[in-house]
């Protein structure tokens, strides 16, 4: 049974995918700081491992995935999606602590996850796995207002492509999904406030599709590897010049 262990498992596209993935009968080790939705995500589910963890602790992080690796015995694939979106703000009225909170979760979050599943990867017999890091499109084309999200987006582009570099001579493959528009609990709340202004509602997608993404990157053979996906509402202006 493949094993996955996924980061911001308690909500949005990281609960979605997390239960797509125990559906699917894989090994789910599901980690975020609130105990208790993961104990209701894991209800019944004897594939399901909780482990609550914040990741920019990386004491916290380090203990997780041992945690993790000594339950389900080996660890196949990190989904490394945890993250979060500062209020946006023109860069002289973005408070500091908003950049350094985005900073600690989007970037060094994700560093200290993968750098614990790299070393038991790397470790373990047979060695090797995978590491899909969520982007976003803010890692490549920035919205309004949104510096600190944006720039720890493009941090992920670079931590990706190191890691798939570092990676191989240990059969290590990382790839990194860029994500737009999931109907998630973060999604709702703008576009109520769209509507509320009546303003146009922007374009967005089932989020399953992003869960159903990542499942098709994990279950790849090693030999195989999607470097980078952008997947995201059709109608998103995305794609084109002004």
């Amino acid at each position: 049974m493949p094993s996955i262990l996924i980061t911001g498992a308690s909500a949005g596209i990281g609960r979605a995918t997390a239960e797509l993935f125990l559906a699917e009968g894989w090994i789910v080790g599901l980690l975020a700081r609130r105990e208790d939705v993961l104990q209701n995500i894991a209800s019944d589910k004897p594939n399901a491992i909780v482990i609550p963890a914040d990741v920019c602790d990386p004491a916290q992080v380090a203990s997780a995935f041992g945690s993790f690796q000594s339950q389900a015995g080996r660890l196949d694939v990190l989904f490394n999606n945890a993250g979060l979106f500062t209020e946006a703000a023109p860069i002289d009225e973005v408070p500091v602590a908003d950049w350094d909170r985005a900073v600690a979760v989007n970037l060094t979050g994700m560093f200290l996850c993968a750098r614990a599943a790299f070393k038991h990867m790397r470790m373990q017999d047979p060695q090797g796995g995978r590491i899909i890091n969520n982007g976003s499109i803010s890692a490549h084309v920035p919205r309004d207002g949104a510096v600190a999200y944006t720039v720890t987006k493009h941090g992920i582009t670079g931590l990706t492509k190191q890691l798939s570099l570092d990676g191989r001579p240990f059969d290590i493959a990382c790839g990194q999904i860029d994500i737009g528009n999931a109907r998630t609990e973060l999604l709702a709340g703008v576009i109520e406030k769209a509507a509320s202004e009546a303003a146009p509602v922007p374009p967005t997608m089932d989020v399953g599709d992003v869960a159903r993404s990542v499942l098709h990157m994990a279950q790849l053979p090693p030999e195989a590897n999607v470097q980078f996906m952008t997947v995201m509402a059709t109608k998103m202006p995305y794609i084109g010049r002004g």
